[in-house]
């Protein structure tokens, strides 16, 4: 990777860290993940509006954590809002195989991967690796049913 990508990159998950998008408490979610990683200290919150027809109407988080772990989740809530639960375990997967430097990205879309790829440099430093996919391993525990999810 170039230095002007690299440092674009590092950008993105400054801007997002900063001013993370939908931050705080959601009033009538019908589904609530707590996730927290043992090793660094970090930790989230994500709330989940499903509709009928299983679609993510509304998502936030809170927590507190390193640069990485709240960027993360910022870019996860802003990816996530309108698609389906089962998009989002897809969208999940593919985001999993990006931060584990993996070829094959699983099912992502173009575009899906180009908004994630800022992410990708995390494969570097495998104790960052779960600092990135905490809100991820969180956002499918609030799917599967609100259970405390681990990431260590």
């Amino acid at each position: 990777m170039d230095e002007s990508l690299r440092e674009l990159y590092q950008d993105v998950i400054l801007d997002h860290s900063r001013h993370p998008r939908h931050f705080g408490p959601l009033a009538g979610a019908t589904h609530k993940g707590e996730g927290y990683n043992p090793l660094c200290g970090d930790r989230v919150t994500i709330y989940l509006l499903l509709d009928a027809d299983k679609r993510i109407a509304d998502i936030k988080f809170e927590g507190k954590g390193c640069a990485i772990s709240q960027a993360s989740a910022s870019l996860m809530t802003d990816m996530l809002i309108g698609r389906t639960s089962d998009e989002a375990q897809t969208l999940m997967g593919g985001f999993l195989h990006l931060v584990k430097g993996e070829v094959d990205a699983g099912e992502l879309g173009p575009d899906d991967r180009e908004t994630l790829e800022v992410m990708a440099g995390v494969s570097a430093f495998p104790m960052r690796v779960k600092c990135a996919t905490l809100a991820w391993h969180t956002m499918k525990s609030a799917l599967e049913g609100g259970e405390t999810a681990k990431n260590s």
